[in-house]
């Protein structure tokens, strides 16, 4: 009896080990708050506030989901995709989540990486002749656009491009010196792009100088779109047909798409614009209308692999799940769990991001700002968190030693809607109470 019950204890450490040893395989499902170990009356002040940014018009209205443990605690939207006709907004809405793309991308490439298509310090110009003996700018004449250039001491890698590192710049936010030599090359940031193939682009682009020494600055660029023509390259496919078949599918994200389809496009959200006096308008087009924002419904074949897609909150929530699961949803492996770890951890040394709030203070890894020690005296969020966002105002983080994730999405620029940033962290937080 003795030697029988020693041998089920054994037994039952082994499975209990076994067990904690596995990477999680959490699939998402709605649940009370403290299913994720949350409290409800806290939770409650996340409501009043999105409420309130929409009385204050702050926003015409948001929309988020909060996920801990698997769990989904908090899935709702508030205020108006309409607010002249009071018509709501829908949690349910399709988004134009423009750089939210690029974890897509990074997904994508380590996925091939992990397929032997490719090694991380490969030069790109191994893929694309024309990044072959780069020049890196050293002087530019904003009277003429002329410009002089010093050979780059090393090729750009794909390492550089998943970092950030790799010298190239962004059309039009970029210095004075980018928008005037990539706008004489017909360089676009890539969302709504006519007129243009992808292969042709990224050809011209690698003939053009880099603004920084490679590996020697961090520096928001094109460096994603020509990732995503890499893909093409590697795969067989095009960017739109490998995300479908690759990522979204597999993983039942059944409303991502490069070109959403005539049958969904009354879910697309409204985009609007708000000013200093609160009066918020409906927009049909931006940058001086140069981009109109029925562009997810206009046919393209110019998959920009840094900013062309829409998505619901709740498509992506799936697929930030994955990554917190190391690669895993729903018995669909896309990664390793290591190789996410590479995602998602400092990869580019002393360097620091220079883009938003206290990014200095943070690092980078493949595609994600990533919040570092020093970084984490600024945020509730744990050292190791992991976050993007699209320029028409939606964002995510997933915190990992919280194992959570959080998205916003709205579809908004004005001078107040960074307010709902600043105390949208907070409110989560504040929330937990385990």
């Amino acid at each position: 009896m003795n030697r029988c019950l020693i041998v089920l204890l054994i037994l039952s450490a082994f499975l209990a080990y076994n067990t904690q040893a596995q990477p999680k395989a959490n699939v998402l499902t709605e649940a009370p708050p403290a299913a994720g170990g949350f409290s409800a009356t806290r939770l409650a002040r996340l409501d009043s506030g999105m409420n309130d940014w929409v009385n204050q018009k702050w926003v015409n209205g948001s929309v988020v989901l909060i996920a801990r443990h698997g769990k989904i605690v908090f899935y709702k939207a508030h205020g108006y995709n309409d607010p002249t006709k009071k018509v709501p907004l829908d949690k349910t809405g399709i988004f134009r989540i423009a750089s939210q793309t690029k974890a897509l991308t990074s997904v994508a490439v380590m996925m091939l990486w992990e397929e032997g298509k490719f090694s991380l310090d490969d030069p790109v110009s191994r893929f694309i002749p024309s990044f072959a003996n780069e020049k890196v700018l050293a002087s530019f004449n904003p009277k003429d656009t002329t410009y002089t250039t010093v050979p780059a001491k090393r090729p750009v890698t794909i390492r550089d491009l998943l970092t950030h590192t790799s010298g190239l710049g962004y059309p039009a936010i970029g210095t004075p010196a980018e928008n005037a030599i990539y706008a004489k090359s017909y360089i676009t940031g890539g969302v709504g792009t006519k007129g243009q193939t992808l292969s042709d682009a990224m050809t011209r682009l690698g003939s053009l100088p880099l603004f920084f020494q490679p590996g020697e600055q961090w520096k928001y660029g094109l460096n994603m779109d020509v990732l995503g023509y890499l893909i093409e390259q590697w795969s067989g496919m095009t960017l739109e047909d490998f995300f479908r078949k690759r990522i979204c599918q597999p993983l039942g994200m059944h409303d991502t798409y490069f070109n959403v389809p005539p049958e969904k496009g009354a879910r697309l959200v409204n985009f609007f614009l708000g000013d200093s006096t609160g009066t918020i308008q409906q927009q049909a087009s931006v940058f001086g209308g140069a981009l109109d924002m029925n562009y997810p419904l206009q046919k393209t074949s110019y998959f920009s692999g840094g900013g062309g897609m829409s998505s619901t909150i709740y498509d992506y929530a799936i697929f930030l799940q994955m990554l917190l699961n190391g690669g895993t949803y729903n018995g669909v492996r896309l990664l390793a769990r290591n190789t996410v770890r590479l995602m998602t951890m400092n990869q580019i040394g002393d360097l620091s991001p220079n883009i938003g709030d206290h990014a200095r203070d943070n690092t980078f890894g493949f595609g994600f700002l990533v919040i570092s020690e020093n970084g984490s005296r600024f945020t509730p969020s744990q050292v190791g968190t992991y976050s993007w966002g699209g320029v028409f105002s939606t964002s995510y983080w997933v915190d990992p030693k919280e194992d959570m994730l959080v998205l916003i999405y709205r579809q908004m620029w004005g001078p107040y809607v960074s307010n709902t940033d600043k105390a949208f962290k907070a409110l989560v937080y504040q929330a937990i109470n385990d």
